[in-house]
């Protein structure tokens, strides 16, 4: 079966549709019609999650199992800058980070495998998950049954990146991607005359000398050897040039791989905010969302995927990553509950084609569609042959 023009037709087909997290609803039954068509049963969890499943016909002798192959839906709020035909139809929303790509991958997955019963036993559940761009989605897919509904044993995730070459598939034992933490702060001062500053409260300044001193949090209170990030993504105050504000609000992240180091940095962040509020005599609020944990991938499942890959691609042709990224993923959610794994599928083979995630430029070689999705099906036949890992 050539599966590049029909997941080429797919893909573009999701990518001049984008949805935004939560509002997945027209792809959601894109996808549940592509996997009814080819004999797969499906289901809804929390509205635009979709669920198909596929029972193998290999008879078994022991206990079988069933193993999840998981992509995402949605896009984010980009307008997108490419003039390709098949560019983003709806304004101000493109996928920009691939998850159009990853959905195909993990159709073409289900298309291959749907030809395949009779050489497994034990389940295959297709998890096409809303809501990942908000860091949500996994959580409301556990939360509704995703993993204990059909007992799954195991799950692979798949991401297409631009930082890997077509042709190539990359792997990470380990730690892979870092927990994802948001703050909001809120620093109340004094509303007042620019040209009268010392009958008002300046929260600018507290503000601003609060963003200086998280700097120094990572590089001088952090062991050198522990990654972590702190950023401060968005400054917002004021009204007019010659009007003190009544208060900023700033917004960031928080980034590391260790819940000692994560408490630490809260707690190290909360210190300096009173500090440096109490000696401008202003009061503050603190908003801490815990939103993924770190992407730790299990190390036998990693096992599998790094020979099965090897078949596929050809040994010279896996990435073994050396580092983790400071990128997160939701992902991680699913791999906090049951065994699993993270794979990149490289899409990159021009300029064209490097740009990086949720960027308004962002698209990938598809000639690396049919691949990833050979490579997820045979992962998923080799662990249902009954592999301990």
């Amino acid at each position: 079966m050539n599966l590049l023009p029909i997941l080429k037709k797919i893909r573009r087909h999701i990518h001049k549709n984008p949805e935004l997290s939560n509002k997945e609803f027209k792809t959601a039954d894109f996808v549940e019609k592509i996997l009814k068509e080819n004999g797969i049963k499906t289901y809804r969890l929390c509205k635009t999650g979709v669920i198909g499943i596929l029972e193998g016909k290999k008879k078994s002798y022991g206990r079988t199992k069933t193993v999840a192959l998981r992509a995402d839906l949605d896009a984010l709020p980009i307008r997108e800058k490419n003039t390709h035909s098949y560019k983003s139809q709806n304004p101000g929303v493109m996928h920009a980070c691939g998850h159009d790509g990853n959905t195909t991958i993990l159709l073409g997955a289900a298309m291959i495998l749907s030809k395949q019963t009779e050489e497994f036993s034990g389940k295959i559940q297709f998890t096409f998950q809303l809501d990942e761009e908000t860091a949500g989605g996994s959580k409301k897919m556990i939360k509704a049954g995703v993993l204990s509904k059909n007992k799954v044993d195991c799950i692979l995730g798949v991401h297409v990146s631009p930082w890997v070459k077509t042709g190539k598939v990359a792997l990470k034992y380990g730690a892979m991607m870092a927990g994802v933490d948001k703050f909001v702060i809120e620093i109340k001062g004094l509303l007042g005359h620019g040209a009268y500053p010392h009958l008002s409260k300046d929260p600018i300044v507290a503000a601003s000398e609060f963003v200086s001193s998280l700097q120094t949090i990572v590089s001088r209170r952090i062991n050198p050897i522990e990654p972590a990030v702190v950023t401060v993504g968005k400054i917002e105050g004021g009204s007019q040039y010659n009007i003190i504000a009544d208060k900023v609000t700033l917004v960031g992240t928080v980034r590391t791989f260790s819940l000692q180091t994560r408490d630490f940095i809260k707690k190290e962040m909360i210190n300096r905010l009173e500090g440096i509020c109490k000696s401008y005599s202003m009061e503050y609020t603190f908003d801490y969302q815990l939103l993924n944990s770190p992407l730790i991938n299990t190390s036998s499942i990693v096992d599998v995927c790094l020979e099965t890959a090897k078949e596929c691609y050809g040994e010279k042709n896996v990435v073994l990553l050396e580092h983790p990224s400071m990128g997160g993923e939701d992902f991680a959610e699913y791999l906090k509950e049951i065994k699993g794994a993270f794979i990149y599928v490289g899409t990159s083979s021009n300029e064209k084609t490097s740009y990086p995630w949720h960027h308004e430029k962002f698209d990938m070689d598809e000639t690396a569609l049919p691949k990833g999705a050979e490579l997820l099906a045979e992962i998923a036949k080799r662990f249902l042959s009954g592999m301990d890992v």
